[in-house]
């Protein structure tokens, strides 16, 4: 009798298991970003900390050291800060890469209603922000950075409302999120167009071959890591060397990630009753050594490759590419004067004022207007103080102004940066807290996220 129930039971679980699969990727992704948003804080401090200290030239002279890589007469001679911002960040760009292929494929993206909204949203908030920059910056080199406060980062997006808890509507978490990844793709098309530099057509050429190649490798059904790690090594070479920034190859090769898997389901199952026979039936040592490998081989290849490398690279972005960024480009001298800074402003200004704005004002229309329907219980507050954080650009923001200011004007910009982002936090939880004060908890099924 247990045993019937327990099979029954068993059984009345199984419709669940597709929506808990196709929810287990976003649920990883959402608690890496909570976890992460906190480590990428304490290396932002740690950063601000040595840069205002004693250590302050010790601290700058770590990371102007130079590391060279020689091969024949083939060098790579740059400063540390650089190795991370052109190699480390393409690492970062890729997970990007991947994580927009599985929104297209698989995700939130993948349904055209469901992709209006936030890409209005996402449109404004680029915008109204680079808007306000301009009309407070219009004159060489500080015009070069109209394009910081555009960027929206997601850690510290999820990892804020994560400290709402449940109180927080799940389709909000989706349309911060979705909007989110838009608003990458805007700032990795941004950073294509804008800011390379001359261009090497045939290194250009090479790195686009190779990226044909990596794509040939799929079709012929090449399932080496290895192999593929060696063509994305060679694009991000010559994508480096060719003018384009080499972190838009990261997002290239994570788009051309397969996000299905090569073993279907069915098939999986096909194997593994196949396999339980030939045991039951009696194998020798050696048989069974074989069988378990193609067991395991197929079991492998039953997850996407998409999937099995966000799932690898998700937490060593999050917990040690991302904080080593800000360990590297943080640090700078926080005086009133630097805030006070025009370019300092014209980035605070964006972020705090432009962005909620931007976002909320596109939203609004977009409802307004009947193109898209409001995320389910979310009041106008909500939406407001949402678009709140999404003035927080820390990542992306810095790394624009590493590629679109130098000098003061970059120590400037960090700076309004910093202010903004955490002026931006500050505001967007405050406003959420209030406007989602008496809120019911939101229980959380099978499908929740």
């Amino acid at each position: 009798m247990a045993e019937r129930e327990q099979n029954t039971a068993g059984a009345a679980t199984l419709p669940d298991r597709p929506v808990k699969r196709l929810a287990r990727p976003i649920e990883r992704f959402l608690h890496v970003q909570e976890a992460s948003g906190i480590v990428l804080i304490c290396a932002t401090l740690a950063a601000l900390l040595l840069a205002n200290s004693r250590l302050a030239a010790d601290y700058q002279g770590f990371w102007d050291e130079r590391l060279s890589l020689r091969l024949g007469g083939f060098s790579l001679d740059y400063p540390l800060w650089y190795w991370v911002n052109d190699a480390l960040m393409a690492v970062f760009f890729f997970v990007i890469g991947l994580e927009i292929k599985r929104e297209l494929i698989l995700g939130e993206l993948r349904e055209p209603k469901s992709v209006v909204l936030p890409a209005i949203a996402a449109l404004g908030g680029v915008v109204a922000p680079v808007a306000i920059y301009l009309a407070l910056e219009s004159e060489p080199p500080a015009r070069d950075g109209w394009a910081v406060p555009m960027a929206t980062d997601i850690a510290f997006v999820v990892g804020a409302l994560a400290l709402l808890g449940s109180r927080v509507p799940p389709g909000l978490k989706v349309f911060m999120l979705s909007l989110a990844i838009i608003d990458d793709i805007l700032a990795v098309i941004v950073i294509a167009l804008f800011f390379s530099s001359s261009i090497d057509w045939a290194a250009l050429g090479g790195a686009a071959a190779g990226l044909g190649l990596v794509y040939l490798l799929d079709v012929i059904r090449v399932r080496s890591i290895g192999v593929y790690a060696l063509a994305g090594g060679v694009v991000w070479l010559l994508t480096l060397k060719s003018g384009v920034h080499p972190t838009v190859a990261g997002v290239a090769l994570g788009l051309l990630t397969p996000a299905r898997p090569w073993i279907v389901e069915e098939k999986l199952a096909e194997i593994v009753r196949f396999t339980a026979e030939r045991f039951r039936s009696g194998v020798t040592r050696d048989a069974r050594h074989d069988t378990v490998e193609d067991l395991a081989f197929a079991a492998t290849e039953s997850v996407a490759p998409l999937e099995r490398l966000e799932r690898t690279l998700h937490p060593w972005v999050g917990f040690v590419i991302m904080p080593v960024f800000a360990l590297a480009n943080a640090g700078i001298a926080v005086s009133v004067a630097r805030i006070a800074d025009p370019v300092s402003l014209a980035v605070i200004a964006g972020l705090v004022i432009g962005k909620p704005l931007g976002i909320s004002g596109a939203a609004l229309l977009a409802t307004g207007t009947g193109l898209a329907r409001m995320p389910s219980g979310t009041s106008r507050a909500v939406l407001f103080g949402a678009s709140c954080l999404g003035g927080v650009g820390f990542t992306m923001a810095i790394f624009i102004a590493s590629l679109s200011l130098e000098g003061e004007g970059l120590a400037a910009a960090k700076t309004g940066i910093l202010v903004g982002s955490a002026t931006s936090l500050v505001l967007g939880l405050t406003i959420l807290g209030v406007a989602l004060r008496g809120r019911p908890a939101v229980s959380r099924g099978p499908d929740a996220v």
